[in-house]
């Protein structure tokens, strides 16, 4: 399985959106793309696929209090169009944020494309006749994603963007789809948490491991991937370190290459966690480790270097000098112990060990 791979098909019809969407897909411009793993001011996370189970989904007191609240306000839902007002408002939104988000609202929908492969809708809110907010979201045959909201920084105190997405939950329902797909929270970066509070009796995740959506109510660490690839490194580096062999666990700042489109269908190295072996600058790293969440393995692998960069390695626990593609697979196994008791029989991996060369 890949972690992060991006598509950019000429047509999409809905089915095929449902299928993407079911299996952790989302849109990304005129592309669509799927990642398990992020990077925020350097630091990784795991991405947590959410959607709403439409049929469960009957509104809470959140959704009460926002139409209440924003009852004096029109709202308009339609086929999508950007136009200089959205665009305006828009630009007037991103003066207002702290995060980064593209560069234009035709950008962030469109990308360099001029037409749309998809069967986008928009919602718009007016104070009177000024537009004060706009969402847009995507809709297949039985499912629908939401793909962005903003507003006037005037109205803030107004949270007209969780009312944007309610609005978005409720036309979906009344329509006859069966999911909404809200996009991805990410444990321990608290800026996406508030798509949790959303339908939360209705709130599923997708399961990495298992490949399965589940209520949200079951959600535990051991579902955060990254989480879990960091302790059995750790584990399998402290076996390795106590019985003599050299090793380095480093975060890997290349793991998300696969989403450029330029370099679809590449397959490069996508593990955000790896542990070298060996000599730490080794140019190429001969052999490195990794763990497997959806197969529950220690893989240990043999890479090839298909880009170098000007950065030395490591920085800050970051390999960054070379960018790598697996060439194989030399073995794997479940249980620390057993990487170790392989390295161990084999006299080509002896050179690992500490003090032998």
């Amino acid at each position: 399985m890949m972690f992060a791979q991006v598509h950019c098909p000429e047509v999409l019809i809905a089915g095929e959106l449902d299928t993407y969407l079911g299996n952790g897909w989302f849109r990304m411009g005129q592309s669509i793309f799927t990642t398990n793993f992020l990077n925020f001011r350097e630091n990784f996370y795991s991405a947590i696929w959410l959607r709403i189970d439409l049929l469960k989904f009957n509104g809470d007191k959140t959704q009460q209090k926002l139409a209440k609240k924003n009852s004096r306000f029109g709202s308009v839902i339609r086929e999508a169009v950007v136009n200089e007002e959205k665009e305006s408002l828009y630009a007037k939104y991103k003066k207002n944020i702290t995060f980064e988000t593209s560069a234009s609202l035709h950008h962030l929908l469109y990308g360099k494309s001029n037409r749309s492969i998809f069967n986008s809708y928009e919602v718009c809110i007016y104070d009177g006749s000024r537009l004060i907010a706009v969402g847009y979201f995507d809709i297949g045959s039985e499912t629908a994603a939401g793909i962005t909201c903003f507003y006037d920084p005037d109205y803030k105190k107004f949270s007209l963007g969780k009312h944007l997405i309610y609005l978005k939950l409720e036309y979906c329902k009344k329509s006859g789809l069966q999911y909404f797909y809200p996009g991805y929270f990410v444990p321990g970066y608290s800026f996406f948490d508030y798509k949790l509070t959303i339908g939360h009796s209705s709130l599923e995740y997708l399961q990495l491991r298992t490949n399965q959506w589940l209520s949200i109510q079951k959600f535990t660490s051991r579902d955060v991937p990254y989480y879990v690839m960091k302790d059995k490194l750790l584990q399998l580096s402290q076996v390795l370190t106590e019985r003599g062999f050299r090793n380095n666990l480093l975060r890997y700042e290349f793991f998300d290459a696969n989403l450029v489109p330029e370099l679809m269908g590449a397959e490069l190295f996508d593990f955000p966690l790896m542990l070298l072996l060996g000599e730490n600058d080794s140019d190429p790293p001969d052999h490195l480790v990794v763990y497997d969440v959806c197969d529950e393995v220690f893989r240990l692998l043999k890479c090839r270097v298909v880009w170098k960069t000007n950065s030395s390695s490591p920085v800050n626990g970051t390999y960054a000098s070379q960018v790598l593609k697996t060439e194989k697979e030399i073995f794997s196994g479940a249980m620390a112990e057993e990487i170790y008791h392989r390295l161990s029989s084999e006299q080509k991996y002896q050179s690992f060990r500490t003090g032998t060369f």
